[in-house]
């Protein structure tokens, strides 16, 4: 980790390496041998070969008047940092460099080619992550990146105002504002020691005293949930200040400094910057260029809880339930369109659960799991009393296990389906006490709302006038009924260690699934560094 040097100075040490000057006109046969040095430093890439021969090989970065978008471009590159971004792969020197040493026209046609290769690398990396495939650092995460036309891109920095296109580069949501500030205000904690001593205790409460009392009171104090004092009481106060930190963290706001709450009272600055690191690139993977949908669906895994969004405000929210932590049963990050919801559903039991779960269990006990049916091939129901369930195995079980709809049912009363290639979905359940607990990682995969009926009230009411009465009118015949939606609504499935609301404070969760870790040390390997940033 670095202090950030002050950027005026490192500006104008690349200017004055001549990044930002004009270049010296080309002659005849210079023009020609420049075009040539274009078309084979761009060959090997389809996009950029197709810009230049489109353009006739004109330079954007190199031509005597291409200073301006040089000058924007390195503006944009000094602050690549602030964005959370692998700055090693296009810094100011690696741009000016491209300029040295340009001792003939067909050099200066690779140069130009390079510059605009590293205009696009940042461009990319700016508007839709760093990251290639998330999905080769956790098979979870399966995200279809919103990759922009690259030709486009060059065209728009080949116009009249370099500098608005690179500012249309950055994401303009306001959640990846509000993190970026986010950012800044842990580096400057950063560049002034952090949070102070960590409060060295198994647990706390009110009424305590002493000098692990004192450590949890200057913590709070730094970390701008309490005001100045010098009491060495667990007072009042204190109760508040952690009670207030609770929420904004998602533990049980009981106002007692227990092993989860002190765990993350201790957490450092530098790892909560770690996280909103690893939270701008993921925003910047849902950064479509239609945004995320006029209304839509945002799950966070991390967090357990769905909200409805109208025009980027919450609408309706509710706790859920996600994927146990063992890597086969995690709820996957991806985005999809609700389509559907069945009412009165019908469980059709995911073969790796059959075979696996419930197949050792009625070997032992054919009795066992009795509420499910078993069905063929050809989709008869077979009687249990014909079947003799220890002559097969995961891999010869012939049979379909299914739950019939009830209140019994594993899927509750509705489900609300995406179509996608995960079979996950959104649904109600019977483990209704689930929903209390302060970690709720205990589905296969799916995610499961508290507030199901409440959700579907709220889903419908865009095409029915009273949502509520037609809900039901469906739910009581106890017929697994499908109910198509008049609009498709976005569904986004998202994991969010760190987040800023519109009001309120940061929120932070823990990184139930390894991914936020596993994802900081990809960004780490690319070349994103921790810094501390003086006020």
């Amino acid at each position: 980790m670095s202090i950030r040097p002050d950027r005026r100075q490192v500006l104008r040490m690349a200017l004055a390496g001549g990044a930002a000057t004009a270049l010296p006109t080309l002659s005849y046969a210079g023009v020609t041998a420049f075009k040539q040095g274009v078309a084979e430093a761009a060959s090997s890439d389809e996009d950029l070969a197709r810009f230049y021969r489109e353009t006739n090989y004109a330079p954007i970065w190199t031509g005597e008047n291409d200073a301006e978008r040089r000058h924007a471009f390195l503006n944009a590159l000094f602050l690549a940092d602030d964005h959370g971004l692998p700055s090693r792969r296009y810094t100011e020197e690696a741009f000016t460099n491209l300029f040295y040493g340009v001792d003939s026209a067909r050099s200066r046609g690779r140069a130009e080619v390079e510059a605009s290769r590293l205009f696009l690398t940042y461009a990319r990396d700016m508007q839709t992550g760093s990251i290639e495939n998330p999905e080769t650092v956790d098979e979870g995460i399966v995200r279809a990146l919103p990759r922009r036309d690259r030709v486009r891109l060059l065209q728009a920095i080949a116009g009249p105002n370099p500098q608005n296109t690179l500012r249309s580069l950055i994401p303009t949501n306001q959640r990846y504002n509000r993190l970026l500030k986010v950012k800044m205000q842990l580096e400057r904690s950063l560049s002034v020691g952090g949070w102070g001593d960590t409060v060295r205790s198994n647990s706390l409460r009110p009424g305590d005293t002493g000098r692990s009392v004192i450590a949890l009171r200057n913590r709070l104090i730094r970390m701008g949930y309490l005001s100045r004092s010098t009491t060495a009481t667990y007072d009042t106060a204190l109760e508040r200040a952690v009670q207030r930190f609770q929420i904004d963290h998602g533990l049980s706001a009981d106002g007692s400094a227990g092993g989860a709450t002190l765990r993350a009272i201790n957490v450092e600055p530098l790892e909560r910057l770690q996280s909103v690191i690893v939270g701008l690139e993921r925003e910047r993977w849902i950064n479509f260029e239609n945004g995320l949908g006029k209304r839509h669906v945002f799950v966070n895994i991390a967090d357990f809880h769905v909200q409805i969004y109208d025009d980027d405000k919450v609408t309706f929210e509710t706790r859920s339930v996600v994927g146990r932590s063992r890597i086969d049963k995690r709820t996957p990050e991806f985005s999809d369109v609700m389509e559907h919801m069945v009412i009165n559903p019908t469980w059709y039991v995911p073969r790796s659960i059959a075979t696996k779960e419930y197949l050792p269990n009625m070997q032992n006990n054919p009795g066992a799991h009795g509420y499910l049916e078993l069905y063929d091939g050809s989709g008869r129901r077979v009687s249990r009393a014909n079947v003799d369930f220890t002559q097969y195995t995961e891999s010869n079980f012939p049979f379909d296990l299914r739950q019939p709809p009830s209140t019994r049912n594993a899927l509750g009363l509705v489900k609300f389906m995406f179509p996608n290639r995960h079979n996950i979905y959104l649904h109600d359940s019977p483990a209704k006490n689930l929903f209390d607990r302060e970690v709720r990682t205990y589905s296969s995969g799916c995610v499961r709302l508290a507030k199901p009926f409440e959700f579907g009230y709220e889903i419908l009411s865009r095409q029915e006038s009273d949502p509520v009465r037609a809900f039901h009118s469906v739910l009581d015949t106890g017929e697994e009924t499908y109910v198509y939606l008049d609009q498709h609504v976005p569904v986004h499935l998202t994991y969010r260690t760190a987040w800023a609301p519109v009001q309120g404070r940061t929120q932070y969760r823990d990184d139930i699934y390894g991914r936020d870790a596993a994802l900081w040390s990809a960004l780490s390997r690319s070349g994103v560094a921790l810094r501390a940033v003086q006020s």
